[in-house]
């Protein structure tokens, strides 16, 4: 999976370099994977998946209808609350599997910040799976329930996880940008409500890190006077400037997120076998809203510079191992709130399950009705609007506070 704000044309041009020269890509060396992959390993992955389908299958089947269908009539804001609960006890399993089953080791550096903010968070893209790692971060947080991408459309064709990403309203986008502005305009501007937890998370290169991606970045950016860089792509700008835009007067701030592994960069089967990575790097900046430019070709040359920045800190981690500023306060995930997390999760699905085999022929009919149901939901984007004012978050309420 890729998730990728990737609807922009290439960086714009911004200043000159002089005495550019093209460099050949500088990351950590691909190695060898933390832990061999043996019988036990492989089994243990298909069991994990087995069971990461089979509980987010159950839990959006049987309760989505209730949060994201009822709910939503009568209050967006509390239909959203209620989902994102659901959906972050689903999506804690994933850290407590990185970190306490893989024992992968997370390392935070830089800047610790305040729990519980509403922020758009920008990262490299290193590989296909960096994405999953800022679920760690954000469970720190409190905000893991309430994370959200743009992706490619192409991705709301995989089974399953498409009616996930349709409920918890991650943004699809073409890549096309004429198409995609308005899109994101539209779908961005129904989270403006502030009392709506919020962490939209961006991948600015618009699609993850490889050797040849990296060489027809520097020829460009060499060809536009644009820094060339060695670890990162340069980044596409319109689609971050549409996101700041929009969310400018109602997010804390924005998160600068830059991640690196080692011993090599890892892909889903990895983490899901158990065999990689060994370590997770995450250095952090904070942004006051007020430090970025208002123009559109401010905030392109402001974040080509803060993507400058990141080279600049992934090749310090290449020749160091770590970041500056190691060791922030960020403490280890607590093991007994994750088993019971995790316990709690896979019971439900359980006494579903059997529901749905075993007890009456209404439960199965029920979720015939809802797999349709969220079909026809995805397929045509359908979100229902409220119809019964319920509540301070209804968009008319902020429309007014607005006016």
């Amino acid at each position: 999976m890729e998730c990728s704000n990737s609807t922009s044309s290439q960086g714009h041009h911004v200043g000159k370099w002089n005495q550019v020269q093209i460099i050949d890509p500088s990351i950590v060396e691909m190695g060898p994977s933390h832990l061999p992959l043996s019988f036990m390993r492989r089994c243990r992955g298909v069991l994990c998946l087995v069971i990461m389908i089979l509980t987010a299958f159950m839990m959006m089947v049987y309760l989505s209808p209730v949060t994201t269908f009822l709910v939503r009539l009568f209050s967006v804001h509390y239909s959203r609350k209620s989902t994102c609960f659901l959906f972050g006890m689903w999506l804690a399993m994933w850290p407590f599997l990185f970190e306490k089953i893989n024992k992968t080791r997370f390392v935070f550096s830089g800047e610790s910040v305040p729990a519980k903010e509403r922020v758009l968070l920008f990262a490299n893209h290193r590989t296909e799976v960096d994405w999953m790692y800022l679920w760690d971060f954000a469970l720190r947080k409190g905000r893991l329930q309430c994370i959200k991408y743009i992706l490619k459309k192409s991705l709301m064709k995989l089974p399953v996880f498409n009616w996930a990403f349709h409920i918890i309203e991650f943004i699809p986008v073409e890549r096309k940008w004429e198409i995609d502005e308005a899109i994101i305009r539209s779908r961005l501007s129904e989270f403006k409500n502030p009392k709506d937890p919020l962490w939209l998370a961006v991948f600015p290169e618009g699609t993850d890190y490889t050797e040849k991606k990296c060489i027809k970045s520097q020829e460009y950016a060499a060809e536009h006077g644009l820094p060339v860089l060695k670890n990162v792509l340069l980044p596409k700008t319109k689609g971050f400037n549409c996101c700041l835009q929009v969310l400018r007067s109602t997010i804390d701030a924005v998160y600068d997120i830059t991640i690196a592994y080692k011993h090599r960069p890892p892909t889903f089967l990895d983490n899901v076998y158990g065999v990689g990575p060994s370590e997770v790097h995450i250095h952090i900046s904070s942004i006051q809203v007020s430090d970025i430019p208002a123009s559109e070709d401010g905030v392109a040359g402001w974040l080509v510079e803060r993507f400058r920045l990141k080279d600049e800190l992934l090749s310090g981690f290449s020749a160091l191992g770590h970041f500056p500023d190691e060791g922030t306060a960020e403490g280890d995930l607590s093991t007994a709130e994750c088993l019971a997390n995790f316990a709690a999760v896979v019971a439900v699905t359980g006494l579903l399950a059997y529901l749905t085999l075993f007890s009456s022929v209404w439960f199965k009919l029920f979720v015939a009705f809802s797999c349709s149901s969220l079909t026809l939901a995805t397929c045509y984007s359908v979100h229902l609007p409220q119809m019964v004012g319920f509540g301070s978050g209804t968009p008319a309420s902020i429309h007014a506070k607005e006016a």
